[in-house]
């Protein structure tokens, strides 16, 4: 509390200014302006030390989902597997822009929404699933080929399409999912 020594009052016709010490004035610490911390800077250059790994942490992760489709091929769809695969495709949807595999994230995006929308999984051409995970595959193998990007892009671009046409098809009894399916992307596009 502020001793009544320390509040400043200024009376004027029509009202008073109270002004309080600051307490935050004690605890402030000043740095010299050549001793100015960038967290930002800071932070980018702890990306830029980890950026070698980032193919390693996409590659674990496309091999997740390929073994949560090889679950299901294996077992058929389950609560457990289904939701192993929705949660790999949205992993790497989340984290593809970040480790510089957009393609990758548009199309696991794809297959997130067919997980999603789909009335039935088993209904599901087996190979549109299969084409998702293969180009998730692809494109994080073979990112580092300086002709592969716009290549990965119309992969996603037409998967993401074909995507579309199905669920619309599929759903075209279900109105309330059609705004949903035809909604724009929201995965980071190269």
């Amino acid at each position: 509390m502020a001793k009544s020594r320390d509040i400043e009052v200024t009376k004027f016709s029509t009202h008073h200014v109270i002004v309080q010490p600051n307490p935050l004035r004690k605890v402030l610490r000043r740095v010299p302006e050549d001793d100015l911390d960038d967290p930002v800077a800071r932070a980018e250059k702890a990306l830029a030390g980890l950026s070698g790994e980032f193919k390693n942490w996409m590659a674990i992760e496309a091999d997740r989902l390929s073994a949560a489709h090889a679950a299901i091929l294996m077992n058929g769809f389950s609560d457990a597997t289904r939701e192993e695969l929705f949660r790999a495709a949205h992993d790497i949807k989340g984290d593809a822009a970040t480790f510089g595999y957009p393609s990758a994230g548009a199309a696991a995006e794809s297959l997130c929404r067919i997980i999603e929308h789909a009335p039935d999984l088993e209904r599901v051409p087996s190979d549109l699933i299969a084409h998702h995970i293969n180009a998730v595959q692809a494109i994080v193998r073979e990112r580092t080929k300086l002709d592969t990007a716009a290549m990965a892009g119309e992969l996603s671009r037409q998967l993401r399409g074909i995507a579309d046409a199905f669920l619309t098809h599929a759903n075209r009894d279900r109105p309330e999912h059609l705004e949903a399916i035809l909604a724009p992307s929201i995965a980071p596009a190269e």
